[in-house]
């Protein structure tokens, strides 16, 4: 067969790490989950792993790995977020990459990308040659072979961009339409072939127009090659935003509809969209995905490949140009990352992006002032900077001291010890986040203050602490006064030099700073003689705790240590809590252990005497330069402190609550009978009593269904209002706990009894929770024992026959089709 069909996904988030702590903090939008990655991965990343097969009742028949039939990429920045947050998500990725070398010839699914999401054309020559590397290298870690294909940020290239990736072995990429130039039939002697766009001449196909049922070569001036897939415009843009995945019967057909039926020649039909259009943007994406492969394979009119495969088995016959620092998403080629092109993506009425030209001035500016400061301190320690910097992503993909200091040696030509050690990594680091601020993201949307864009700065912020750190490179004023002409649109914000002092600088962790969260934290929760802060080792070197009622005072002496550069320091802090938020400390460079003793005795005679001021008051002497207060908490772990906090007034106050309602239930639900209005009071006191109770019902160990279907009885009588969406998600995770101990234990009838009632509770309209988990394990149990349950069954085993009976009405109730 000469007819192939490839869907090509490109599955990537921006980072979204505090450069700081190397960890994402809370992100209230993306509610309920943690962040936008996990939030995504449980809308699409993870069910593209597990995608169902719908039969025409809408019940599961089939959970399938679509990243094994499909082309994709994972940016290496989510992938390394997956490898530490999402471990089954991950698996699925790499497992699918092993399982489609076997179905496609040795050929693997995976493409890698190039590494930070920088725009290629827009970057220096350096910059662009270490993207590629640490694009390779990740992939080669994670996925244990050569990647034959990358995908370029945005699909932004340009010669010099193609020539980095050939460079790099890579063989192929892939484009938009409107990246090709010309096209002409391939005579690799240069002498035209006679081809039918006139003997070897170029063919214009800037319009558009290019023919993407076929691969194109590309020679490149230094006479190296690589193939480009041009994909299929249409076809992907209709996938993307014009409904394609409301069906996946149509989904299929327009991918095999792209081939044509008189052609014999070798055809591949192919589109590339972003991977989160398969479940993020356009909800179960992934099972209309999922059922257009299946339809592909099995209605026998096209075969599924992957482009690595077509391209061993059917090499270019036809060469191209391409539009030099073109792309897929900017009509503009790639100004949409430098200038107020008129691309965007929606805004307030009036809204500009002038602040993206001098957004990419400052940052060049910097990168530009950085850049000579690292070679001139680099080379003592490392060699050659610059292929130290190209290796140094073995470090980020494994930073054990074994691991960096092998890798140090090896660019260092010796054994890198003291300060030495740390300097280098921290010019290593200052050159990461030097890349890592050119993540593309932060030109894409509409304002200068939108999150993307911070985190640009953010990277920007780190990259200046650690030029003033190591290399005493005063850069931040020089940067400031640029970001100054990049104008925000909203009017309080003003522009860049704003936005830096408002949300970059508060942004800046030091040690000192570590060592307020670690104080404060401590507090609340005691640690040890070790304790981990995100990306930095507390060791406690002396301390001393004190509590007298709701009061605490807590004095140390600590190490820090930064688990990423070495960078350490002794820190001498002590913090006095007095109840509720009210927390005040302070921190200074460590102090001998005798000093350290008489300043703990100045705190600890007025704390004992219960003269709090007298110990604010010693406080501030003690500590002049550095005062902390509540607020010196990393703020996922201040809104828990926060929260515990404000919990015994939170529990009195729905006590309170509860009471009124217990106390009025009936009155509340004669009123409801007779169509009569509840008061305010009443109706509040009502719905926090039952959404509560109903929370705690389905969180509970073991769901006593019974129970829960009388509360939601009772609210539904009473006309309150449920809290959809929080009941949802509590329900799904009860069934998934439900299915798991079944799954652990699948002869444990009494655990099937308790799933099969919880899944009653789907009935109720106010309960739709996610059901992917719970679905998983009862699918998984359909295959591993309900066979020889039914055979036991058939045989006359009474407990085998009620097994059989609750299993099929549990299948039923989550949508699988049992039988």
């Amino acid at each position: 067969m000469n007819r192939y069909v490839c869907v090509h996904g490109h599955f990537y988030q921006p980072p979204r790490e505090n450069p700081w702590l190397e960890e994402i903090e809370r992100q209230d939008s993306a509610r309920p989950f943690h962040d936008w990655n996990e939030r995504i991965t449980a809308e699409c990343y993870g069910p593209n792993g597990e995608a169902r097969i719908l039969d025409p009742r809408g019940r599961i028949t089939g959970i399938v790995n679509n990243y094994a039939d499909i082309s994709f990429n994972f940016g290496p920045t989510l992938l390394k977020w997956l490898a530490d947050h999402a471990p089954d998500t991950y698996g699925a990725i790499l497992a699918a990459d092993r399982l489609s070398i076997e179905r496609f010839r040795g050929h693997g699914s995976a493409m890698a990308q190039s590494y930070g999401h920088m725009i290629l054309p827009l970057a220096n020559r350096a910059d662009r040659r270490t993207q590629v590397h640490w694009g390779v290298r990740d992939f080669q870690h994670r996925f244990g072979r050569a990647p034959e294909g990358m995908w370029l940020a945005e699909t932004a290239a340009d010669t010099p961009s193609l020539e980095a990736l050939a460079a790099e072995g890579i063989r192929f990429t892939v484009l938009a339409p409107n990246q090709a130039a010309a096209v002409r039939p391939l005579d690799r002697t240069g002498g035209g072939n006679g081809g039918k766009h006139g003997g070897g001449d170029w063919y214009d196909v800037s319009d558009g127009s290019v023919d993407p049922r076929m691969p194109y070569l590309v020679r490149l001036p230094s006479g190296r090659e690589i193939t480009v897939f041009f994909y299929d415009g249409p076809a992907s843009r209709a996938v993307a935003f014009e409904g394609l995945l409301t069906d996946g019967a149509r989904f299929a057909q327009r991918l095999t509809g792209l081939l044509q039926d008189r052609r014999d020649a070798p055809q591949l039909a192919h589109i590339a969209t972003d991977g989160e259009s398969y479940g993020h943007h356009h909800r179960h994406g992934e099972m209309a995905l999922a059922f257009a492969l299946q339809h592909i394979r099995d209605g026998g009119k096209a075969e599924l490949i992957n482009y690595a495969s077509y391209l061993a088995k059917h090499p270019p016959t036809h060469e191209a140009r391409i539009v030099e620092a073109s792309s897929w998403s900017c009509a503009h080629g790639v100004e949409r990352w430098r200038s107020d092109c008129g691309c965007h993506t929606g805004g307030q009425e009036g809204w500009h992006q002038r602040w993206r030209a001098p957004l990419r001035e400052a940052l060049d500016w910097l990168r530009d002032a950085l850049a000579p400061a690292y070679e001139e301190a680099a080379r003592p320690l490392l060699g050659d900077p610059w292929a130290a910097r190209d290796d140094y992503v073995d470090v980020i993909l494994d930073r054990s001291p074994a691991n960096v200091s092998a890798f140090l040696e090896r660019h260092a030509g010796r054994d890198l010890q003291g300060d030495d050690r740390v300097a280098a990594l921290q010019l290593l680091e200052l050159q990461r986040h030097a890349m890592l601020m050119y993540t593309s993201c932060g030109w894409f949307f509409n304002e200068l203050s939108g999150i993307e864009t911070v985190q640009v700065l953010h990277y920007a912020g780190r990259a200046v602490q650690l030029a003033e750190l190591r290399l005493g490179l005063a850069v931040e004023d020089g940067f400031v006064e640029r970001l100054a002409t990049a104008e925000s649109n909203l009017p309080q914000l003003e522009n860049g030099a704003r936005i830096w002092e408002t949300m970059v600088r508060p942004a800046r962790v030091d040690l000192p700073r570590v060592a307020a969260h670690y104080a404060v934290s401590s507090l609340f929760d005691p640690e040890g003689d070790h304790a981990r802060v995100y990306c930095y080792d507390v060791d406690v070197e002396q301390a001393d705790r004190r509590a007298s009622g709701d009061a605490a005072l807590f004095a140390g002496r600590v190490r820090i240590t930064s688990s990423i550069t070495g960078a350490s320091a002794p820190v001498t802090f002590a913090v006095l809590h007095m109840g509720g938020p009210n927390v005040n400390g302070g921190t200074r460079a460590s102090i001998d252990p005798g000093r350290f003793g008489q300043l703990r005795e100045g705190l600890v005679q007025p704390f004992e005497d219960g003269d709090f001021a007298a110990v604010v008051q010693r406080l501030a002497h003690e500590f002049p330069d550095y005062t902390f207060s509540l607020r010196s908490l990393f703020a996922d772990r201040q809104r828990e402190i926060l929260y515990r906090i404000l919990r015994p007034a939170v529990q009195e106050a729905g006590d309170g609550l509860a009471r009124i309602y217990g106390e009025n239930a009936n009155l509340m639900r004669f009123l409801a009978a007779h169509d009569q209005p509840l008061p305010g009071a009443f109706r509040l006191a009502a719905e926090y009593a039952l959404n509560s109770q109903l929370r705690a019902a389905l969180d509970a160990p073991r769901v006593d269904a019974e129970r829960v279907r009388r509360l939601l009885a009772e609210a539904d009588e009473a006309h309150v209002g449920l809290d959809t969406g929080a009941l949802g998600w509590s329900l799904g995770r009860a069934l998934r706990r439900q299915a798991l101990r079944l799954r652990e234990d699948p002869d444990d009838l009494g655990a099937l009894e308790e799933l099969a009632a919880a899944t009653t509770l789907l009935e109720h309209p106010a309960l739709t929770p996610d059901l992917g988990p719970a679905q998983n394990l009862t699918f998984s149990l359909l295959r591993d024992a309900w066979p020889a349950q039914a055979i036991c069954a058939e045989e006359g085993d009474e407990m085998a026959a009620r097994w059989v009976e609750l299993f099929r009405v549990t299948g039923e109730r989550l949508h699988i089709a049992v039988e």
